[in-house]
């Protein structure tokens, strides 16, 4: 990991995002943009919320990024909230029409799908998914990802939040496991092109899958190859805070991990449950 740098460096690294560059790249049929609307606003308390509170609206393919969110939240309504000017901070809303309800549950693994790709190709930083859409570099949290159902029927609509931080110092991270690209010796830091790979190959995923007619097939293989829990010992709480030991085979095409428990018998495979990488024994 990179050295401190002190703070004058970090805010000079903190360029504002380029909305009209984003735009220009992301949005409108005529460039085979996949979104319909993207704007950029300087706070909000989450940009999840905010398109929770448009859904009903009848928009789709609706991108809000925010240079600082301070009322953010991840899984299990952890608090998740933002540095100014140093992270990704970016939500999606979506609709979906003909996808069955059961297959929405793919889209947080999308998420982490577009998000690592993006990673790698901008930045040069090796990272991976850890089941079920934490984004890690060396075990260290690099990016969230948080997917809301906003509506289920008459068309499933659903909300897409992606955090990744980018120019975080050490004493700005907000747990010791975390990381950022500084702290991996990222090679671009320009949070822009980091956006807009972001948002594009996410948009790429999205139509691939509707082509595909919501077939989880090429989404189950994708996510396989850059998911570091599958071989890994893992321990896993379920709901009930029961937990099982094991190690990681697989992710099946529904996308739960598949374990294969300590002392034998048959595998399990979790649909939902806390995971933790384990040392080998």
């Amino acid at each position: 990991m990179a050295s401190d740098r002190p703070t004058t460096d970090l805010l000079a690294l903190r360029t504002p995002l380029d909305e009209a560059a984003l735009r220009d790249a992301l949005v409108g049929v005529e460039r085979e943009g996949f979104y319909t609307r993207l704007d950029v606003v300087a706070d909000t308390a989450s940009t999840n919320a905010d398109l929770l509170a448009v859904a009903a609206d009848g928009d789709d393919r609706r991108v809000l990024l925010a240079e600082f969110q301070h009322g953010g939240r991840g899984r299990h309504s952890r608090t998740w909230n933002g540095v100014p000017g140093a992270q990704v901070i970016v939500s999606v809303l979506l609709r979906l029409p003909e996808c069955p309800l059961q297959n929405i549950g793919w889209l947080p693994l999308l998420c982490g799908i577009a998000a690592v790709d993006a990673v790698r190709s901008v930045t040069g930083v090796a990272a991976q998914l850890k089941w079920p859409n934490d984004v890690l570099v060396d075990g260290r949290k690099l990016a969230g990802i948080l997917v809301e159902v906003a509506a289920t029927s008459p068309v499933p609509t659903v909300v897409a939040g992606i955090g990744i931080n980018a120019t975080l110092g050490r004493d700005e991270l907000p747990v010791p496991t975390a990381t950022s690209l500084l702290l991996e010796d990222a090679t671009e830091l320009d949070r822009t092109p980091l956006a807009q790979a972001l948002l594009a190959g996410f948009g790429d995923r999205i139509r691939a899958w509707a082509r595909a007619g919501w077939d989880t097939t090429e989404l189950a293989a994708a996510y396989r190859e850059r998911c570091s829990t599958v071989g890994q010992r893992v321990r896993a709480i379920l709901p009930g805070d029961t937990e099982l030991h094991g190690v990681a085979t697989d992710v099946d095409d529904q996308g739960r991990i598949v374990i294969r428990p300590d002392g034998g018998g048959e595998a399990v495979a979790v649909a939902a449950g806390d995971i933790t990488h384990l040392r080998p024994v």
